[in-house]
């Protein structure tokens, strides 16, 4: 899979920065949506899980209006995507967010 070029639109307090690839272990949240009826399809609750494995987060360029202590401090607590069959694996694939930690 080819490189793609990630920029951000604007800044916020904390400068655009990037995040190389890294692969850590740590216990993790996943967030599903889950339909609970209605016509508009806008009637979803969120549902949380948690677990605890090796996984990896591809490199990632974005700002944001925290420090990155905080960013750092508080990555476990942030809902993770990642494929649970190789979850350390096809970095490139991973569109989910990453932090050094």
């Amino acid at each position: 899979m080819s490189d793609v070029r990630q920029r951000t639109e604007g800044e916020g307090k904390e400068p655009e920065h990037t995040h190389p690839a890294i692969e850590h272990s740590h216990d993790h949240w996943h967030v599903s949506h889950h339909h609970k009826g209605g016509l508009l399809g806008d009637d979803f609750e969120h549902r949380a899980s948690w677990h605890t494995h090796a996984h990896n987060h591809a490199p990632l360029t974005h700002s944001h209006d925290y420090s990155q202590e905080e960013e750092e401090r508080d990555h476990a607590k942030e809902a993770h995507i990642h494929d649970h069959t190789a979850p350390t694996e096809h970095l490139e694939g991973i569109a989910g967010s990453y932090h050094r930690h």
